[in-house]
């Protein structure tokens, strides 16, 4: 090796940030593995690479001792001493042993240890750059298919999809545009590996953060997030600012921004409800959009009984349960829903309750 070497080592400091003695001490050790494996040999022994003319040269370490045993390894006191006085016992002398024909195993030791490196540190920028990306959204090309997992090419890495993060709507094939979120980054021995997910209900809260700017500017907030991919969600929103609506917000002039979202979620049906203080109200709101005429809310088991007229109980109820299983994750609380027919049956109360209950909420299909 020689000076061509130092300067490209400095080259590749300058683009691609690895310090060059940072580089030079990994090809050190790299030669003394080289040296044995290539010499037989089981000297201790050191790799010096000057710094300026990239001149190699190779040192075998010996231990200075009175009685020499192994001599790959130890130096008699005397022997010491004839090359210079001041050696004492456990000193260690440095011997040169260069072979002569070391540059062309140098030169390819180095090669290899620097195109190591120069990938290491590719990886290591591809994950500090994706790491602080983590539970939010990237745009991408879907590549290939396999039985487990979509490989979405992100431009300068391949991000994993499993196929069970997919929505049951989602029908993507090679070069199509991608929207997903980030669940997860990973700093494995094959480098950086990004998981994604179309069905996380991150995806539904970045989403609202990107097209809506009174959240991105932290003036309406997103409170809870309850989801059934790609069939239906609900959002629970809360204002800072009493004079701005936190679900026209979110829904927009016209509907466009909760549309936008829908069309991205392939048709995914989004209910935007107030998010209140009062549980009651809360509970009531999460129901959108089925009327709710009381509320009871019962603290220690963590369970509201809802009353709804007769006629919205299925609504209420939703096809399958899934409206009231939306609102009881989007809530946190348990949800028990009578009409009044059955309320008056069970808990012997009149049919006249109090007057309806306002609900501020809407439901987008």
């Amino acid at each position: 090796m020689n000076m061509d070497f130092i300067e490209a080592l400095n080259e590749i400091e300058k683009e691609k940030g690895i310090a060059k003695d940072v580089l030079i001490d990994a090809i050190e050790a790299a030669l003394i593995s080289s040296y044995k494996r290539n010499f037989n040999t089981a000297q201790n022994v050191r790799v010096d690479i000057n710094r300026h003319t990239g001149l190699i040269k190779v040192y075998a370490r010996k231990t200075v001792v009175d009685d020499v045993l192994d001599p790959r390894l130890e130096i008699s006191l005397f022997a010491a001493r004839e090359m210079n006085q001041n050696y004492q016992l456990n000193d260690i002398v440095e011997l040169e042993v260069t072979p002569r024909d070391f540059g062309r195993i140098a030169a390819q030791t180095a090669k290899q240890v620097v195109t190591q490196r120069i990938r290491e540190a590719e990886r290591g920028l591809i994950y500090n750059a994706y790491v602080d990306k983590e539970e939010d959204i990237v745009n991408g090309i879907v590549q290939r298919q396999d039985t487990r997992n979509l490989y979405i090419d992100l431009g300068k890495i391949e991000a994993v999809m499993p196929l069970n993060e997919l929505m049951p709507t989602d029908k993507f094939k090679h070069g199509d545009r991608i929207k997903a979120y980030i669940t997860k980054v990973e700093n494995t021995t094959k480098g950086p590996q990004i998981i994604l997910s179309r069905t996380h209900p991150g995806l539904l809260k970045r989403l609202f953060e990107l097209e809506v700017p009174e959240i991105f500017q932290g003036v309406v907030e997103i409170r809870s997030v309850a989801r059934e991919a790609g069939f239906r969600s609900k959002i629970a929103v809360y204002s800072r600012n009493p004079e701005v609506d936190p679900v026209g917000s979110c829904v927009g002039p016209k509907g466009m921004r909760v549309q936008t979202i829908v069309g991205e979620l392939k048709g995914e049906k989004i209910d935007i409800v107030r998010w209140m203080e009062s549980v009651e109200e809360y509970v009531a709101n999460a129901l959108s959009p089925s009327k709710v005429l009381e509320v009871q809310v019962f603290e220690a088991e963590k369970m509201a009984r809802v009353i709804v007229p007769d006629y919205q109980l299925s609504l209420a109820i939703g096809i399958k349960g899934q409206n009231a299983r939306l609102a009881a994750k989007l809530t946190g609380w348990k949800i028990d829903i009578k009409s009044e027919t059955q309320a008056e049956q069970e808990y012997g109360r009149p049919k006249t309750y109090a007057e309806e209950m306002h609900q501020d909420s809407v439901s987008i299909d």
